[in-house]
């Protein structure tokens, strides 16, 4: 991990950041505010960054690559509620603010680059810049209702419809999510998956 100045790839990672869909419209004063509180972070394909159940929440900011978030039953299924890449985020933001653990894991779909904060950081920093908080809670407030949707749409459509569903709203990462994490998301087999791939074209 290093922080952003020293960083080799600093002017890469600051226009990253200017993309970022909760940082972009920030006030320079802001930026100024924010930057040292940053760690930029690699994790390979599968590394865990924040763990189901644990306390440990951070706050992400996706420079490069795909993240997922996964829940867990006891008996080890897992269910994938959403994926997020570039320009995106991923957040502890719910459960701090409720006091309680994590009700999911954050875990890499690919290679993936992060800047992120600890939450206790974050929401310092929130407290500070209420435009910034009330634009913050604004897309957590979408991303929740994003993962209901998500959720209803499981029951709701046939496996079709499902596909098709992320195809319209999610054509940018169609083929970037390897065919079995894809597949777990949308409850199918890889094997259907494929099947109904073909059968769209």
């Amino acid at each position: 991990m290093s922080s952003i100045d020293p960083h080799p790839q600093r002017n890469t990672i600051r226009l990253q950041l200017k993309q970022n869909i909760v940082l972009k419209d920030m006030p320079p004063q802001a930026w100024d505010d924010i930057e040292p509180l940053l760690e930029i972070a690699d994790f390979g394909k599968g590394d865990l960054l924040v763990n189901q159940g644990h306390g440990a929440m951070e706050q992400f900011f996706i420079l490069d690559g795909i993240l997922k978030r996964v829940v867990s039953d006891p008996k080890g299924k897992e269910m994938i509620l959403r994926f997020a890449a570039e320009t995106d985020m991923d957040t502890s933001y719910a459960a701090w603010r409720l006091h309680t653990p994590m009700p999911y894991s954050i875990v890499a779909v690919t290679k993936v680059r992060v800047a992120k904060l600890s939450m206790q950081q974050w929401v310092s920093f929130l407290d500070r810049h209420s435009d910034i908080k009330a634009h913050f809670e604004y897309e957590v407030m979408s991303l929740m209702s994003e993962v209901m949707a998500h959720t209803i749409t499981l029951h709701l459509l046939d496996a079709t419809g499902r596909l098709s569903r992320f195809k319209r709203k999610h054509q940018e990462l169609l083929a970037r999510i390897p065919k079995k994490e894809l597949a777990s998301y949308l409850n199918l087999t890889p094997e259907t998956l494929s099947r109904l791939k073909q059968k769209i074209k």
